[in-house]
């Protein structure tokens, strides 16, 4: 009887134990272009696309090549693993997530976070002229 709370204590700490590293290993934190820099670890940059600077797919290596701006001005060359992701175009913001090496931000995933479909497309006056003009 002793034995089984023994084996059944063991197996408890074991899964805490897994999921704690598992808890670590996906908590990636968000950084700075500069941070990046930084650390070996993945993480996690929040900027915007510079559409001003030359982007392109290369199909040989299967990889989207790019420029990003974070909150601090701070330009950042990104590779990203993978075709130009879906919206790419129209998104806000973009958030980039991989490690940097050799002069490059090499990104496994890229979020873009795109306009709401629920803002006003002609500014803020425009949604408040339509609410009162249904008031009247």
């Amino acid at each position: 009887m002793r034995t089984k709370y023994i084996v059944a204590g063991l197996v408890i700490v074991a899964f805490v134990i897994f999921g704690a590293i598992s808890f670590m290993q996906n908590n990636i934190e968000y950084v700075s272009a500069k941070g990046a820099e930084k650390t070996n670890r993945t993480v996690q940059v929040k900027g915007t696309w510079m559409k001003d600077m030359q982007s392109y797919y290369d199909p040989k290596t299967n990889t989207f090549h790019f420029y990003m701006v974070d909150d601090q001005k701070t330009v950042l060359p990104v590779v990203l693993a993978g075709a130009k992701p879906n919206n790419f175009e129209i998104a806000n913001d973009i958030v980039a997530k991989g490690r940097y090496e050799n002069g490059v931000f090499q990104a496994s995933e890229v979020l873009t976070k795109c306009p709401s479909k629920y803002q006003s497309k002609t500014g803020p006056q425009a949604s408040s002229q339509a609410a009162t003009s249904t008031l009247n």
